[in-house]
């Protein structure tokens, strides 16, 4: 468990995943992931057994509030290359559909995952796609450190027209540098 003052990060269990599944398939929400199309649970089961039971390039978690235990979303570091140490960061707050929350639950996240990435796992860098109408979570991401890498042009389709997608990254010792300084 990754303890926080809000939140705490702890494994995901099965009886999280209608959860997901419901989060992840709101419109608002699905528009910013990979995923482009809705998920069944056969789908969410499959990502669950796959991914975040055997796969060693896959560590996920369930945010949970700290006060209740309730689950409000999920985050994780995935594509872990372990060789060349970076790997990219998932994230989103379900509770109250919020995507990226106003409470602090997502910045608590990314600190906590940054600290488990760099000073347990031995990362170098932590990066992210965003697709540039993700604005929110643009803004929390500057907001704790990461910086525009890159920009991949006409990366993405969506409601009749390419997108840019935005490649954002933290490394190992500007995270160190900033830690427990995120605003």
């Amino acid at each position: 468990m990754l303890k926080g003052k809000q939140i705490y990060l702890c494994a995901l269990e099965r009886e999280d995943l209608p959860y997901l599944m419901n989060w992840r398939n709101q419109e608002e929400f699905r528009k910013y992931f990979r995923e482009y199309r809705e998920i069944n649970s056969d789908m969410q089961k499959s990502w669950y057994e796959k991914k975040v039971l055997n796969d060693a390039g896959t560590v996920m978690f369930a945010i949970r509030n700290i006060e209740n235990a309730e689950l409000i979303g999920c985050c994780g570091l995935c594509y872990i290359n372990w060789i060349h140490r970076n790997a990219d960061l998932s994230l989103y707050i379900g509770k109250d559909f919020a995507y990226i929350d106003d409470f602090g639950y997502a910045k608590e996240s990314c600190s906590l995952l940054f600290n488990y990435g760099f000073n347990q796992l031995g990362l170098e860098k932590i990066w992210s796609e965003l697709y540039e109408f993700d604005l929110k979570k643009i803004e929390l991401y500057q907001k704790v450190g990461m910086q525009i890498d890159g920009v991949l042009r006409n990366q993405y389709y969506y409601e009749g027209k390419w997108w840019n997608s935005k490649i954002f990254s933290i490394l190992n010792n500007e995270w160190q540098e900033r830690r427990g300084r995120i605003d």
